[in-house]
């Protein structure tokens, strides 16, 4: 295999959905950079909902982005947590992977707390080859070819070699 067709972690987003602003969204934030170790960033509504009773614009939530070492530690971490299993469901035909967590407690060092509650958490995991740039720069910027673009068979074998994990 080339360098150019060595797959990579680009980036995992951490999310965490809590459908309303206030005391419980503060908690989210709180609990996404103890596990992390990033500073979280507020998600808005993009809709209003009025059967969940929620605005458009009204913060709802908290996301975080981790790139090189920290993503592949948090990745390690939150594979053990899920037992290495994914679906095969879970891969998008661009090689990304998302899956959840149904506790944050199941986090190293993370008790449960009666005050702050039990919150979940979303993981989407983004695949690329190097070369990419080029679809993405200011300057000369060029339509990536196929070829350069993981597909889902390929994000499988990826995470069956690097992460042990069973599709």
């Amino acid at each position: 295999m080339t360098a150019m067709k060595d797959i990579y972690i680009d980036k995992v987003v951490v999310h965490m959905g809590v459908g309303e602003s206030g005391e419980r969204l503060v908690k989210a934030e709180d609990l996404v950079k103890q596990i992390t170790g990033q500073k979280p960033v507020r998600t808005i509504a993009k809709r209003t909902q009025p059967a969940f009773g929620i605005r458009k614009g009204a913060p709802i939530g908290c996301k975080v982005t981790l790139r090189r070492e920290n993503a592949e530690k948090f990745i390690t971490t939150a594979l053990g947590i899920i037992e290495r299993q994914l679906a095969s469901s879970q891969f998008d035909r661009t090689g990304n992977v998302s899956f959840g967590i149904e506790e944050h407690t199941d986090f190293p060092g993370m008790a449960y707390d009666p005050a702050i509650g039990i919150y979940g958490m979303d993981i989407n995991v983004v695949l690329e080859y190097k070369g990419v740039r080029i679809a993405r720069r200011g300057v000369e910027r060029r339509k990536l070819p196929a070829d350069q673009k993981v597909n889902k068979e390929e994000a499988i074998a990826f995470m069956r070699e690097h992460y042990q994990v069973e599709v």
